[in-house]
């Protein structure tokens, strides 16, 4: 449990120091790695272009922006929300084993009942259907299978998000590309190149921000998906466990003198009943 936390930890501060590194990129001034043909540089190129300095505030940027806020949030709760520690703490098993040591089942189903983790409801569902052991089992099994599809779930939006990164940035891109165009059509056919570039610059800062937004998401959505199956594998092996403990004791082996028959004989018929002799009917005397 500790290793799968310490795993989950170490994601969680990659994947901040990686927003931190992305931030202040975006926000810093762009870097010339070349001297450029104003100081006098025979190549003429301006060097790394920070992508960030051409997007412009526009409808589809707002989009991809707060779609981002809750791909950040979703990935984080993803981390926290699926640890090992939280589905099946340590102290709650602990408790769970101590009452059904101590036969304390009426205990059990009101602490099962408020308790939040994977195992305890697993849990509760069967304890209310005993004593039938078969009916206890099919209940913990159904149980295990919704709060699995329920962990799923709370993480589908993750893959939602990443893939209407791309689409956004599609639209994006065909607005720019309208926009270069309809800069061709007003000049009569002879637009500037500058005029040209602004719509086109648009257009693949859009595409380009879809990406960043994509990319993160899925590739978290991966990781996260991941770890939910293999910690409620574990939970639900654990549920199976506690589940066993409470199981009915099998009947009692007959007694040691008693003589079983062979396997496969037929039984013994019943002993035949005597019929009491007719009793012989009295003389007749004459007359």
């Amino acid at each position: 449990m500790r290793a799968g936390f310490r795993l989950s930890f170490r994601l969680k501060v990659a994947l901040m120091a990686v927003l931190m590194v992305g931030a202040v990129w975006a926000f810093s001034p762009a870097p010339a790695f070349a001297q450029n043909a104003a100081e006098g540089g025979s190549s003429g190129k301006s060097g790394f272009t920070n992508p960030f300095a051409v997007v412009h505030i526009d409808p589809v940027v707002v989009v991809i922006i707060l779609l981002s806020i809750l791909g950040v949030t979703f990935i984080i709760q993803g981390f926290i929300k699926n640890r090992a520690s939280v589905l099946m703490p340590e102290s709650t098993v602990s408790q769970i084993r101590e009452m059904i040591a101590a036969r304390q089942f009426k205990e059990l189903i009101e602490f099962t009942e408020n308790d939040p983790s994977f195992v305890a409801k697993a849990l509760n569902p069967a304890l209310k259907r005993a004593p039938s052991f078969s009916a206890m089992k099919e209940a913990m099994e159904t149980s295990i299978g919704e709060q699995t599809a329920e962990q799923f779930r709370k993480i589908e939006y993750l893959n939602i998000i990443g893939n209407l990164g791309p689409l956004l940035g599609l639209m994006g891109t065909v607005w720019g590309m309208i926009d270069a165009f309809q800069a061709v059509n007003q000049s009569g056919g002879a637009a500037k190149p500058a005029e040209l570039a602004g719509g086109i610059s648009m257009a693949l800062a859009h595409t380009f921000m879809g990406l960043l937004l994509a990319i993160p998401c899925l590739a978290a959505f991966g990781v996260i998906r991941t770890i939910v199956d293999r910690v409620t594998v574990q939970a639900a092996l654990v549920s199976e466990e506690l589940l066993l403990m409470i199981k009915p004791a099998e009947a009692k082996p007959a007694a040691a003198g008693a003589v079983r028959p062979a396997p496969g004989a037929r039984p013994a018929p019943p002993p035949a009943v005597r019929k009491a002799p007719m009793p012989a009917p009295p003389p007749i005397s004459p007359a």
